[in-house]
């Protein structure tokens, strides 16, 4: 069975709530159809009557609940939980009112704060930026976490690395030059996110141009330092490095590369030293192998948020609304 198709099983098994803020554009109410009728959650839509009618017209809208934020019963109980979160920081009445009446994540992530909501999916029309801004003012990180990272989850055709063609690529999308500190912490929470997402023992490998010390340099000893912290703050994990990426996946390279190595050869879990590295790679493996890749899902935040790519489409909006109620039944 296909990586997707054991989370849309266990997305259906226990269906949760998720709203989609992007009412404005086709790809979310294909997205929505698609979802609902294979059952895989309660599917929400953020739309105006002029947005749903400019944008789905001939589909099959059974199943989904529309709300018009500007016509809805709890538009002021939003705005005033808003206020109440953000009052530190001087956010007003008015203030709060302008950002729940034009700005849709807003209105969705208060959804999901108020407990109207399990999760929510969106970035087919807008930034990374505009997607988490408010889930992280408003929902915040999950307890103990030190930051939000994001990862893709990658099935690969006809490849007998990994866990049969499949792997998590870590950080892909958000944290633009992780310290060593961040790399540790991006390692663990992948590991995390693997072992509860896939269903099998994650074996991390921190990735570099360099294989136990053959390149010396400040790049390298960057992710030597992370591979030292991760070690010491969570034990619990199998996370090496540091590993060229033909050392970390290729059971022969990387008992010649690195043969004390644990992880060598055998890495389901790719951490990548930089954002360049990684989203350079993921779309990499996404073109040239034909692989599909899931995400960038976001880690760390004590409620599941995604980003979708603005060149998604359909399906993968539908590829996502089932990481992210998976994501809400481990919460």
């Amino acid at each position: 069975m296909a990586f997707i198709d054991v989370i849309k099983a266990k997305a259906k098994a226990d269906v949760k709530t998720i709203v989609l803020p992007e009412g404005m554009d086709r790809r979310t109410w294909e997205g929505a159809v698609k979802a609902t009728k294979e059952g895989l959650a309660n599917i929400i839509v953020l739309a105006s009557k002029a947005e749903q009618d400019a944008n789905a017209q001939g589909l099959d809208l059974t199943g989904i609940q529309i709300i018009d934020p500007n016509n809805c019963d709890k538009k002021q109980t939003y705005i005033d939980l808003l206020v109440e979160l953000r009052k530190a920081k001087g956010m007003t009445p008015e203030e709060a009112e302008e950002k729940v009446s034009n700005d849709y994540t807003y209105f969705a992530t208060l959804m999901i704060k108020n407990g109207d909501a399990d999760g929510l999916v969106s970035g087919a029309c807008h930034s990374t930026a505009n997607t988490l801004r408010p889930a992280l003012q408003i929902i915040k990180t999950k307890p103990g976490v030190k930051l939000v990272s994001s990862f893709f989850l990658m099935e690969v055709p006809n490849c007998e690395y990994g866990y049969n063609g499949t792997f998590m690529f870590a950080d892909c999308g958000l944290e633009p030059n992780p310290d060593p500190e961040k790399l540790a912490a991006i390692a663990a929470s992948s590991a995390e996110s693997f072992e509860k997402m896939v269903g099998v023992k994650p074996i991390v490998a921190m990735l570099s141009h360099s294989s136990y010390g053959s390149a010396k340099n400040d790049d390298v000893a960057k992710v030597q330092e992370g591979v030292r912290i991760a070690k010491e703050q969570y034990p619990q994990y199998l996370i090496d490095g540091e590993l060229q990426l033909d050392a970390a996946i290729v059971p022969s390279v990387g008992s010649s590369k690195a043969p004390a190595s644990p992880v060598a050869g055998k890495a389901n879990v790719l951490i990548f030293p930089d954002l360049d590295a990684g989203n350079i790679g993921y779309k990499l493996v996404q073109r040239l192998a034909k692989a599909e890749a899931y995400g960038p899902v976001c880690q760390g935040i004590a409620a599941p948020v995604n980003d979708l790519s603005r060149g998604c489409s359909s399906d993968d909006i539908v590829g996502v609304v089932a990481i992210t109620a998976v994501q809400a039944q481990m919460k």
